[in-house]
C-alpha cells in the first residue's frame, strides 16, 4: 500500500496544475497561482515520501514529469497567455509568445528524466523555478504597493521577453544549483546559504514585492557560481 502513496501525491500535483489552467482560462490569475504553489508543495512531498518510504518506481518518475509539465509548464503558460490576451493582442502572437514556456518545460523535463548528472544541481533552470518566476510578478503586483509590477504585467514587451527568457534558461546547459542539502556544512553549500541570506534580506526590505528580486538573485548566483567553477577548472 505504501508504494502507492508517492504516486497519489503526484496525482494531487497534476490535479493542482489542471485547476490552475482552468482558473487561468477564466482570468482568475491569483487563484491559478495558488494552485501552482499547491502543486509545488505536492511535488516536494511526493519526492520526500518516496525517499522516506523507499517507494521508487519508473512509473512514479514518469508520472512526476507528466504532472510537472502540466503544473509548471502548461499552467504558467496559460497565465502568460491570458495576460497577453488581456492586452488585446491577436491570438497568433499570443501563442508564439506564451507557447515557448510550455514547449521548453516539456523538453527540459524529458531531458531531465534521462540525465544522471542532475542529482545535486541542474543544467538550466528547473521548471518549478521557471514557473515561480512568472508567479512572483503576479504576486508582487497583487500584494505589494509597487505599481511597477502592474505596469510590467500590462506590458506585452515584458511578458513576451519574460516568456522567451525563461524558455532559454530552461534549455541551456549552464549549471544552476538545486535546493537539496546533502549535508548542512557551508562547504559545498555556498550557493544555497548565500541565496538564503540574500532572500531573507530582500524579504525583510521588500516583503512580497521581493519575490521577483529573489528569483533574479537565484539566476545571478547560479551564473556567477558556474563562471567561478569554470575559471577554477581552467586555472
Amino acid at each position: 500500500m505504501k508504494r502507492h502513496i508517492p504516486n497519489f501525491i503526484t496525482l494531487l500535483n497534476l490535479l493542482s496544475g489542471f485547476l490552475a489552467v482552468i482558473y487561468a482560462s477564466k482570468g482568475l490569475i491569483m487563484q491559478s497561482c495558488w494552485f501552482i504553489i499547491a502543486g509545488m508543495i505536492f511535488d516536494f512531498a511526493d519526492g520526500l515520501s518516496a525517499r522516506l518510504l523507499k517507494a521508487y518506481s519508473d512509473i512514479g518518475k514518469d508520472l512526476d514529469s507528466l504532472a510537472d509539465v502540466v503544473t509548471f509548464g502548461v499552467a504558467p503558460g496559460a497565465i502568460v497567455f491570458y495576460l497577453l490576451m488581456d492586452q488585446g493582442l491577436p491570438i497568433l502572437p499570443v501563442i508564439l509568445l506564451a507557447g515557448p514556456v510550455v514547449a521548453a518545460s516539456a523538453l527540459r523535463l524529458a531531458k531531465f528524466n534521462h540525465d544522471t548528472e542532475q542529482a545535486t544541481s541542474f543544467k538550466g533552470m528547473a521548471t518549478p523555478a521557471s514557473a515561480f518566476t512568472i508567479l512572483s510578478f503576479v504576486i508582487a503586483a497583487e500584494y505589494s504597493s509597487f505599481h511597477l509590477f502592474d505596469s510590467l504585467l500590462n506590458s506585452v514587451w515584458f511578458l513576451g521577453s519574460l516568456s522567451l527568457l525563461l524558455s532559454v534558461l530552461m534549455l541551456i546547459k549552464t549549471r544552476m544549483f538545486s535546493f537539496k542539502f546533502s549535508h548542512l556544512g557551508y562547504r559545498g553549500n555556498e550557493e544555497r546559504y548565500i541565496f538564503i541570506a540574500v532572500s531573507l534580506l530582500l524579504l525583510l526590505i521588500f516583503r512580497l514585492a521581493s519575490f521577483p528580486l529573489i528569483m533574479v538573485s537565484y539566476i545571478i548566483i547560479s551564473f556567477l557560481s558556474a563562471f567561478i567553477r569554470r575559471k577554477a577548472i581552467t586555472v
